[in-house]
C-alpha cells in the first residue's frame, strides 16, 4: 500500500486521542446510527436475503480461486473491445503507470471519480508530485480535499464532519480550488450541494482526462462497472477523451448474472437504497460515444499475497460497502483516523495488515482494534468471518513478536507454570489463602495499566479446584479415579463392550 499514512501512531495511542473529541463521536454516532437502521430496514424487504448473502460469497469465493483464469479473461475482453491493460504490482508502478498516460496526453489536472484504490495506493500526492492536479467529484471527497483531511470512512469520507464545519471548509478553500463558494453560504445541506454543484461544473466541462476505480469488471465481456448516488460518477466517465480505471485484481466477476448479485447487495448494504441512482457500465470504447482513449489498471498491492492466505483471504471478498464500520462500537467510538489506512473499521482491520504487512507498529497494532463482537460479520453482505481473521492475524502478530513485552513475558510464565504440575497447584493454593490480601485492580504502570484500569480482578473461591475435587471424592467414597467417570450402576465386567 501507499505510504500516505506512515508516520501515524499505532491504534491505540491515535484512539486515545480521538475518543476524547466529543464532537467527534457525536459526529459519528448520529450518521452511523441513521446509515444502518436505513440499511436494515432495506434488507429486511427482502425474504431471500440470506440466500443472496450466500451466492455473493459462494461467487466470489469461487472466482478466487480461479482469479488468474478471469483475470486473463478480463484483459482479453478488455483489449478486444478497443481499451488498454496495464498490470501493477504495487503502488509505486501504478501511479507511475497513471502519471505516464496523464502526460503523454499534455494535461496537467484529471477528475476523479470516487475510488478506495486510487486512496490505498496515494495516486493524488503521487500525481501532484509530477506536476499534475486531481480534482475529486464526489461530494465528501471533495470536502476532505478541500479541508486538507483525510478520508475517515469507506462509503462517507467526511462522515467526521457536521454541515457547519462543511460550510467553513468551503468559504475558506473552494476559491484556491476554483470557482469560489458564493456568497453568505448557510450550512442547508441544499446550498451546500449546490456550492460544490457550481464548483465541479466547470471541472468537467473542462477535464480531457478522467480517473475512475470499479465497483466490479466482468470478465465475459470485460466491462467495467461504477455505482453511485450523485451523478458526478457519470460525469466522469462520459465527458473526458481519456478514462483510466485503477482496479483491484479482486473486483473481478466472471459473468453479467453473477454481476446481477451484486448489484442488488451492494446499494442495500451501502446507502440502504434499492439500487443505486446511478450505475455506469462501460466496455472498452465506441467511436463517437464516451471517451476515445480506455486504460484499466489491474492493481495487484498484496492482494497475491493476501490470496495465499487460507483464512485471511475472505478479505478480498469484500464489496466496500462499509456495512461493518456503521455496527462497530470500536469504530463509532474512535472514528476512522485512528485506523491510519484508508480502510477503517473492522474490514480495514484485516485488510490493511495484509496488504501492507504487519512490520510496523501501527499495522501490528490493528487486528487488536475491535471488540469481537461479531456485528459486523452478521451485516456483511458477502460473510467474511472479520472477527476469524482478526484472530488469526493476532496469531501472526504474536508469532513475529510484535506483541507487547508483559503480554509476551505473562504467556511465557504461563507456559512454563502449566507444564509443571507441582508449581502449578502450590501457585494456586497460595492464591487462593491470600485471596482476602488481594487488589480489587492490579496497580500496574503505563500501557499495562491502562488495562488493568478497566478491569476487575476476579474474586477467587476459597478453595482451589483440586482440593474441591479431592473433598467430592471423599463425600462420595470414591477410593480411585475409575468411578469418576463410571454411570451409577455400571459394571464393566457385564454387558458393555469389552475391548
Amino acid at each position: 500500500m501507499s505510504g500516505t499514512y506512515l508516520g501515524m501512531p499505532a491504534f491505540p495511542k491515535a484512539a486515545a486521542v480521538s475518543t476524547r473529541d466529543t464532537r467527534l463521536r457525536a459526529n459519528l454516532t448520529r450518521a452511523t446510527h441513521t446509515i444502518r437502521d436505513k440499511r436494515a430496514a432495506a434488507v429486511a424487504e427482502l425474504s431471500d436475503w440470506a440466500q443472496l448473502r450466500q451466492a455473493g460469497k459462494e461467487i466470489k469465493d469461487r472466482t478466487l480461486l480461479r482469479l488468474d483464469h478471469y483475470l486473463l479473461q478480463a484483459e482479453a475482453a478488455v483489449t478486444a473491445a478497443g481499451g488498454t491493460v496495464h498490470w501493477a504490482e504495487d503502488a509505486a508502478e501504478a501511479n507511475r503507470i497513471v502519471a505516464d498516460l496523464v502526460r503523454a496526453t499534455g494535461e496537467r489536472e484529471v477528475v476523479k471519480v470516487k475510488s478506495m484504490a486510487t486512496q490505498e495506493i496515494g495516486l493524488n500526492e503521487a500525481l501532484a508530485a509530477e506536476g499534475i492536479t486531481a480534482y475529486e467529484t464526489d461530494l465528501a471527497e471533495l470536502i476532505v480535499q478541500l479541508g486538507d483531511d483525510l478520508p475517515s470512512h469507506i462509503l462517507v469520507p467526511a462522515i467526521h464532519r457536521n454541515r457547519t464545519e462543511i460550510r467553513d471548509i468551503f468559504r475558506e478553500a473552494m476559491g484556491r480550488w476554483g470557482r469560489p463558494a458564493p456568497e453568505g453560504l448557510t450550512d442547508r445541506p441544499a446550498d451546500l450541494a449546490e456550492a460544490a454543484r457550481l464548483h465541479l461544473r466547470e471541472k468537467f466541462l473542462r477535464a480531457k482526462v478522467a480517473v475512475s476505480g470499479a465497483n466490479f469488471l466482468v470478465a465475459e465481456t470485460g466491462s467495467l462497472v461504477v455505482v453511485e448516488s450523485e451523478g458526478n460518477g457519470r460525469m466522469c466517465l462520459t465527458l473526458p477523451e481519456t478514462l483510466i480505471s485503477v482496479v483491484g485484481i479482486e473486483k473481478v466477476v466472471p459473468t453479467w448474472r453473477d454481476l446481477e448479485v451484486f448489484l442488488q447487495l451492494l446499494p442495500r448494504s451501502s446507502t440502504a437504497e434499492r439500487m443505486n441512482p446511478y450505475t455506469s457500465i462501460w466496455t472498452g470504447t465506441t467511436e463517437g460515444d464516451g471517451p476515445r482513449d480506455f486504460h484499466l489498471v489491474l492493481l495487484d498491492n498484496g492482494r497475491t499475497d493476501t490470496l495465499a492466505d487460507e483464512i485471511g483471504r475472505q478479505a478480498l471478498r469484500c464489496i466496500r460497502c462499509s456495512a461493518c464500520l456503521n455496527v462497530c462500537p470500536v469504530y463509532e467510538r474512535a472514528g476512522g483516523h485512528a485506523y491510519g489506512s484508508p480502510y477503517p473499521g473492522p474490514i480495514g482491520a484485516i485488510l490493511t495488515p495484509q496488504l501492507r504487512g504487519i512490520q510496523t507498529e501501527l499495522d501490528a497494532s490493528l487486528p487488536y482494534a475491535s471488540s469481537l463482537c461479531g456485528a459486523c460479520y452478521q451485516v456483511c453482505p458477502v460473510a467474511i468471518d472479520i472477527p476469524e481473521v482478526l484472530v488469526h492475524l493476532r496469531e501472526r502478530v504474536a508469532a513475529q513478536g510484535h506483541g507487547h513485552r508483559a503480554e509476551r513475558a505473562a504467556v511465557r510464565a504461563a507456559t512454563w507454570l502449566l507444564d509443571h504440575p507441582a508449581a502449578y497447584s502450590a501457585v494456586t493454593r497460595a492464591a487462593v489463602r491470600t485471596r482476602r490480601l488481594h487488589p480489587h485492580r492490579l496497580p500496574l504502570p503505563g500501557p499495562v495499566g491502562a488495562w488493568s484500569d478497566s478491569r476487575d480482578l476476579p474474586e477467587l473461591p476459597d478453595q482451589t479446584f483440586r482440593d474441591w475435587w479431592k473433598q467430592r471424592d471423599r463425600a462420595q467414597g470414591h477410593d480411585g479415579p475409575e468411578g469418576h467417570d463410571r454411570p451409577e450402576g455400571h459394571d464393566r465386567t457385564e454387558g458393555g463392550d469389552q475391548r
